[in-house]
């Protein structure tokens, strides 16, 4: 068996330590891409919540223009038209 000495500790330790460098570069590198992830979320929420607002301002308007044109009865009835 190898006899243990100082300079293979202090070369293990270098080891390790150079590893646990690379884990935090690693972790800091996901942690950004884990920040852009959210910030594409975060958008795509808001588009979304956008895209609701405009429905709903269509809807309203497209309920107005029905009552205006009294089409409101017309869409409700549901039997054929009949000419009398």
């Amino acid at each position: 068996m190898s006899e243990v000495t100082n300079e293979l500790m202090f070369e293990l330790l270098k080891r390790v330590h150079d590893e646990i460098g690379e884990l935090r570069q690693d972790g800091a590198e996901v942690k950004r891409e884990l920040n852009v992830i959210r910030g594409h979320m975060v958008a795509t929420q808001n588009d979304i919540h956008n895209i609701y607002g405009i429905l709903a301002r269509q809807d309203d308007r497209l309920e107005r223009i029905e009552r205006r044109l009294d089409l409101r009865e017309i869409a409700e009835d549901q039997r054929p038209y009949e000419p009398k």
